[in-house]
């Protein structure tokens, strides 16, 4: 699926508000209802967009699981693989960076069987050549 500019600032505006009405949405796009509404609706049904979440605090969820995945990008695809992890609902944030590494997500799971399951669900995106993970283990600041 081809993700235009129109598609990248609506997700981006549901990514910091998933909770926003049509209407807002609509409002902030400077677009009608029936767009946002049409392109809403061929996002789900390509699978870009797999749901809506609460995001909560960080220290909030103390039995989270947070890792970290440096994720490595088949030849040009970087768009097709960012597009499709902003639909994983297991990234909590996604960066691009220079390196050894093309992309670097953060993770969080509720348990370990969820985090594979995370995993397992990116290392199968179209587009990923390599991925490497760190789990989480505590921070100092």
């Amino acid at each position: 699926m081809d993700i235009d500019d129109l598609d990248h600032r609506l997700i981006a505006l549901l990514r910091r508000d998933a909770r926003l009405p049509v209407a807002t949405l609509a409002q902030k796009l400077a677009v009608s209802r029936g767009t946002v509404g049409n392109r809403l609706r061929k996002l789900e049904d390509a699978g870009v967009i797999v749901g809506y979440t609460v995001q909560l605090r960080p220290d909030a969820r103390a039995d989270e699981i947070r890792a970290w995945m440096g994720i490595q990008v088949e030849g040009n695809q970087t768009r097709g693989v960012i597009a499709s992890l902003l639909g994983e609902p297991g990234v909590a944030a996604l960066h691009d960076t220079n390196g050894r590494w093309d992309l670097l997500a953060e993770l969080r799971a509720g348990s370990m069987a969820e985090l594979s399951q995370v995993l397992e669900r990116i290392r199968l995106l179209k587009g990923i050549r390599g991925t490497e993970t760190s789990i989480h283990l505590a921070t100092y600041r």
